[in-house]
């Protein structure tokens, strides 16, 4: 992993740790002996995973793809977002804070909404 999205992926976890979220890294990089790496894939590395995962209460989670401004996916890791949309599971590939607040805002949206007890309301 880059320093630039180390250091963003870092600030990333503090908000997200900061507005109560849980969520944890997925460490899927780095070099490796060949011998290591097939001790890692037989233990279920895949490549192409994204870098961190959040717990949620209403959907069946979030992956989070981190890169840096002028990042671009990988072939692996396009198709894992693939897989993740196929699977219905929510994936964003975030490359700035102001991003990954923007995308905690809509989705705090749509959570708060769904949450709503509409049958308090009566019509």
């Amino acid at each position: 992993m880059k320093n630039e999205e180390h250091q963003l992926q870092v600030e990333i976890v503090k908000l997200l740790h900061y507005k109560g979220y849980i969520c944890f890294s997925i460490p899927n990089h780095g070099i490796r002996s060949p011998r290591l790496g097939a001790y890692y894939k037989a233990e279920g590395l895949l490549p192409g995973v994204a870098d961190l995962f959040i717990l949620t209460q209403f959907t069946k989670g979030i992956f989070i793809e981190v890169k840096s401004a002028k990042g671009k996916q990988q072939e692996t890791q396009k198709e894992f977002e693939a897989n993740c949309k196929k699977h219905k599971y929510e994936y964003w590939l975030i490359k700035s804070i102001d991003e990954l607040i923007t995308k905690l805002n809509e989705y705090e949206s749509i959570v708060n909404f769904n949450d709503y007890n509409f049958s308090r309301i009566n019509i």
